[in-house]
């Protein structure tokens, strides 16, 4: 028999009932059930369960272990009784009679427990990163992480793309963020940059006359992180030559659109994508990356408070033509309650508030709010119809240079949407964002 084990945690059936086995792993957590002791064994693959009563020859052993000791266990495979079987694992329906357990590394009480997952410091994990990787979730996360890049290596070489490796340490180039510098030590004075991208060396490839390069790159910028941002990253990374962009759209798209379905989880994945202008986009959605989840679509109607009695709006379209007004449609928000909570949260962003009219039976078309009694009945029902709204839903307003309040405007879209739960979980919703500006005005 091996020295350590002769199947993985994860690999036992009622297949293998009456065989004897050898198990290694980490305890996961130890259960007393009457004097009976139920050990969950964990390793890579999975759990078992090993028992151990006080007629086997392991149970002195057995009541000295604690949380993720490391141990060895020979014992024999058992159905496990009636009742008792678990059927979200997949050795659910066995257990491992314990004869033996070996301490192969005990553990001290733990900083940072591994059962139950609970929720712990930032720092914390990271001063104890080599527990936090153990928990399930994390392990998960990393696994899929490899199963989606061998997924992408795979459907990109059908794809005739060729994968190639680009140097790490390079000389600086202009990109979007400052590089991270390596002193040389056999140049004094001179500095080595990490990739922010691999531009220049997949661009020496194609002119070269590789035909289609992909790589699942490196990338390295020193900025702020943010949301959707970080100091290093992998990206992928896709040249091809004599191409159109239509060649890059239909042959990118069921790439990406295969990968999504086989690790969506049941979700629905987008079919066909929409291509969708920059500037449609950003009148639509105030952000060039929109949440197509979010059934949302903000409309210019700025015609409506031109001349109105909504003076702070009328007054800004007269001075100045380049101001519009974006209207926010909220479905099922038309209460005042709703309307105030957005407009503290607009205040809470540096904004001094959100305009809005709300519709309820009462009123009828005429809305509700400060800005439906100012623009007066026949101008709220014009917004309420193109707004395609109805009694109970509720519209806000943002005005000015939309260069200026786009990203607001996008994200009071989104803050919507999450309050009023409008959002579809069970779905991703992919696009292209064509036509993208060469150029953007600098006021300055």
């Amino acid at each position: 028999m091996h020295r350590y084990r002769t199947h993985t945690c994860g690999g036992l059936r009622k297949a293998d009932s009456g065989n004897t086995v050898r198990l290694s792993g980490w305890v996961h957590r130890v259960r007393d059930h009457g004097g009976v002791l139920f050990i969950d064994l964990r390793d890579h693959y999975g759990l078992t369960q090993v028992v151990a009563d006080p007629d086997s020859a392991a149970f002195k052993m057995a009541e000295k272990v604690r949380s993720e000791w490391v141990i060895r266990v020979d014992g024999k495979v058992r159905v496990r009784p009636e009742g008792t079987t678990n059927p979200e694992m997949p050795t659910g329906e066995v257990e491992l009679y314990a004869t033996e357990i070996e301490t192969l590394s005990e553990a001290k009480e733990l900083p940072v427990p591994v059962f139950g997952e609970p929720d712990y410091p930032e720092d914390l994990r990271l001063q104890y990163r080599f527990l936090d990787l153990r928990r399930e979730t994390l392990h998960k996360n990393i696994m899929t992480r490899l199963a989606v890049i061998k997924s992408i290596r795979k459907r990109m070489e059908a794809a005739g793309f060729n994968e190639f490796d680009t140097p790490i340490m390079t000389a600086s180039s202009p990109e979007g963020a400052r590089d991270f510098l390596v002193p040389s030590r056999i140049h004094p004075g001179k500095f080595y940059a990490l990739p922010q991208a691999p531009q220049q060396y997949k661009q020496l490839l194609m002119v070269s006359g590789f035909d289609r390069y992909y790589q699942i790159a490196p990338c390295f910028r020193d900025e702020d992180p943010r949301a959707d941002r970080t100091t290093e990253f992998y990206q992928l990374d896709v040249e091809m030559s004599f191409v159109e962009q239509e060649d890059v759209f239909q042959t990118m798209e069921p790439i990406l659109t295969g990968v999504f379905e086989e690790f969506a989880g049941g979700k629905t994945v987008t079919k066909g994508w929409p291509r969708i202008p920059y500037d449609e986009a950003i009148a639509k959605y105030g952000t060039d990356k929109p949440d197509l989840r979010n059934p949302i679509v903000m409309q210019d109607v700025t015609e409506h408070f031109r001349g109105s009695g909504f003076k702070v709006f009328a007054n800004m379209i007269e001075k100045d033509p380049k101001v519009r007004v974006w209207a926010i449609p909220a479905p099922k928000g038309g209460s005042r309650a709703f309307c105030d909570r957005m407009n503290g949260w607009a205040q809470k962003e540096g904004q001094p508030g959100l305009g809005y009219i709300f519709w309820r039976e009462e009123e009828g078309s005429a809305g509700a709010g400060p800005v439906a009694k100012n623009v007066g009945p026949e101008r709220a029902a014009a917004i309420q119809k193109q707004m395609s709204l109805a009694t109970g839903d509720a519209c806000f307003f943002t005005a000015g240079d939309p260069a200026r309040f786009y990203k607001f405007a996008g994200l009071a879209r989104d803050e919507v949407a999450r309050e009023l739960k409008l959002v579809d979980g069970k779905a991703f919703a992919l696009c292209w964002i064509v036509d993208f500006p060469f150029f953007e005005w600098n006021e300055d």
